[in-house]
């Protein structure tokens, strides 16, 4: 809703700016965590999903190795507190199908788990809204015409007759209701994630030795890369200082992320952003340690070329000169036209201006 609107109803609250990377961070992080526990996960890091903050585990086999179902939640909280900030109360629920595993968690509260006995999925399911067996709203208010508010009603339904009603939504409102499986589970890929790092003695503070040395990270990783047919989107460089002659309050460390204009895999492109990104904002003392890690790995565009080496794109070389320009003289300076909607009827509002460097619209542009 509008943000007026939202002030207007709720006047004390505290409106934060959405930062849709450190929520997609907080997500990975949460994947990490659980991953841990087990090797079945499925959920998404996406912000803008509707399922965005729900995970999913297979526990299957899992009990000879961390105990029983409670001792397995229990370990699953303490290795969320520890990967995200403040204090996170998760709320968890365990069955025999998605759906009802979903449903219970729901219901569960951050006090303690709902736990559904085997085979008692349908029981569990009986008495709730019926509305919770479908996400079309259109199917929702039918259900309710038709007297249908509770899931038990459904599921006692024949299913031929919920099939004439709904068709094929119908099948599975029927199983749903019934506790069987409509969906089965499907372990999520972790992204990609490679990082390297190299220790410098002794420490310099020069940037010329500093390149040598970010010359060898990223072609290393490049190569990685390459050799799985992916590419990166965005990098992060952390330099750990020596502060034996820096000014007191120095940090010891620096952080740098540096997004892409494309995803890309060619190691002279990243090393060149970096550097101009290091340039712009040298380190404030002598740098002891380098670390690289290439996030947001995806299958890289393939080009037909002998033996078919999948390669990067390199069809949009002048989003990287725009992202370099943008580096040397302030991302204030420079810009790109997108279209926005073509069929506005004003002109104006069928373009927009757009930060370069940082691949965040998705839509083409051109400089200006």
């Amino acid at each position: 809703m509008p943000l007026g609107s939202a002030h207007r109803l709720v006047p004390e609250a505290t409106f934060i700016d959405p930062d849709p990377d450190a929520d997609r961070g907080a997500a990975e992080a949460v994947f990490e965590a659980l991953g841990r526990s087990s090797p079945s996960l499925a959920g998404t890091s996406d912000p803008s999903a509707a399922s965005f903050g729900f995970f999913e585990v297979g526990i299957d086999g899992l009990e000879p190795l961390w105990g029983a179902e409670p001792r397995l939640i229990e370990r699953a909280g303490a290795a969320l507190r520890g990967a995200l900030p403040g204090e996170p109360s998760p709320r968890a629920g365990i069955a025999g199908t998605r759906f009802a595993a979903s449903v219970a968690a729901l219901a569960a509260t951050p006090d303690g788990p709902i736990i559904v006995p085997p085979g008692g999925e349908a029981a569990f399911l009986a008495d709730r809204p019926s509305g919770l067996l479908t996400t079309d709203p259109d199917v929702r208010a039918r259900l309710t015409r038709f007297g249908l508010r509770r899931i038990g009603a459904v599921a006692v339904l024949p299913r031929s007759a919920l099939i004439a009603r709904f068709g094929e939504e119908g099948a599975r409102l029927h199983a749903r209701a019934r506790g069987e499986e409509t969906e089965p589970f499907g372990a999520r890929h972790a992204t990609e994630r490679l990082a390297l790092a190299l220790p410098i003695e002794p420490p310099v503070e020069e940037l010329e030795p500093l390149r040598f040395v970010l010359h060898r990270l990223v072609a290393a990783l490049a190569a990685q890369l390459t050799g799985r047919g992916l590419a990166a989107d965005r990098a992060v460089l952390t330099l750990e200082l020596d502060l034996a002659f820096a000014p007191v309050g120095t940090s010891p460390r620096m952080e740098v992320e540096q997004r892409f204009p494309e995803p890309t895999a060619d190691p002279e492109a990243v090393e060149r952003l970096l550097f101009a990104r290091l340039e712009r904002q040298p380190p404030p003392a002598a740098v002891q340690r380098i670390d690289l890690e290439l996030r947001g790995t995806t299958p890289a565009a393939g080009q037909q070329l002998p033996l078919f080496v999948p390669q990067a794109a390199r069809t949009a070389r002048l989003g990287w000169q725009l992202a370099r320009l943008a580096l040397t003289y302030g991302e204030d300076r420079i810009r790109r036209v997108a279209i926005t909607d073509p069929e506005a009827p004003l002109a104006e509002a069928r373009w927009a201006w757009r930060s370069v460097g940082l691949a965040d619209d998705g839509r083409d542009g051109w400089p200006a």
